[in-house]
């Protein structure tokens, strides 16, 4: 009698195929990163900075611009719980419109960098030979400078404001994806599947955009989030120097750089926006590391 041979999941690991887990690839991701204590932390710090920028009109106590010379650098009390300014202005209330600032500036900066860097590098993973060379060759010339040395070059040229601030940052973020997206398509680009798309006569537009793209996106999703833990980073550095947001804006890199003139009399005016930056960098660290963990197929399940 013949009897059909049964393939446990033991043994399909054996034979070199896949474990059968009953979970699709995404979710058994998701079970990874929520094992991940460090990463939820993370999430966790991103949320609160997210929900304290959208709501900040509803949480801040007083109007972030409104000068009271009566009461300037005061210090934290029950009535202005992070103290005041040189201006008399409620430091907690510029810190939750800050947020606002630090996180827009980041988002659209990463978000210039994501569509040119990843459409650069699509194009150059993709069609490899001359157009490869050229654009990587121009890649190269930009990462051969420091990352906030190119931003500040840009931004000295088209001048200090937000909306420079967004381009500079974009722009010196652009390197990084390309060649994070030039390799990512280098390595699916041979695999069966856009083979066979290219036997039955897809176009380019549909093997990058329908196949491509979606199969690259993890490494791209992981550096956003850890690019917009620089992005803050170099804004508030470039608003210190007085290259980004102007006063009065309650951007944080802006009132660290005046709230430095008051450090031994009155610490709080610095020491606040100062942490504010650490925290909102540390939790997309965090965030990004834990994407990372989550996203890399090398990781056990």
């Amino acid at each position: 009698m013949r009897t059909e041979a049964v393939i446990t999941p033991v043994e399909s690991v054996t034979t070199g195929q896949a474990a059968y887990t009953g979970r699709s690839p995404w979710k058994q991701k998701l079970g990874r990163f929520k094992r991940n204590k460090r990463a939820l932390v993370g999430l966790g710090m991103v949320v609160l900075f997210i929900l304290v920028a959208l709501f900040a009109p509803l949480l801040a106590p007083f109007d972030p611009a409104k000068q009271n010379m009566q009461i300037m650098l005061e210090s934290p009390n029950a009535h202005h719980l992070f103290g005041t300014d040189e201006f008399g202005r409620d430091v907690l209330s510029r810190i939750m419109y800050g947020a606002r600032i630090s996180l827009m500036i980041g988002l659209v900066g990463v978000l210039i960098a994501v569509v040119f860097g990843v459409a650069l590098g699509t194009l150059a993973g993709y069609f490899g030979g001359v157009l490869d060379a050229m654009i990587m060759r121009i890649i190269d010339i930009f990462m051969a400078f420091p990352s906030f040395l190119l931003a500040l070059a840009i931004v000295s040229v088209l001048g200090p404001g937000m909306v420079n601030l967004m381009i500079a940052i974009g722009i010196f973020s652009v390197p990084t994806f390309a060649r994070i997206s030039r390799s990512a398509v280098i390595s699916v680009k041979h695999r069966e599947f856009i083979e066979a798309t290219k036997a039955m006569g897809g176009t380019h537009a549909r093997i990058i955009f329908k196949h491509l793209i979606p199969n690259t996106i993890a490494p791209i999703i992981v550096l956003s989030t850890l690019r917009m833990a620089t992005a803050i980073l170099t804004a508030s550095g470039l608003s210190f120097l007085g290259m980004g947001a102007q006063p009065p804006t309650p951007e944080w890199g802006a009132m660290l750089s005046t709230g430095r003139e008051y450090l031994r009399t009155s610490p709080h005016v610095c020491t606040v926006p100062g942490l504010a930056i650490m925290f909102m960098v540390l939790g997309f660290n965090m965030l990004g590391d834990g994407l990372r963990d989550a996203l890399d197929p090398k990781m056990k399940v």
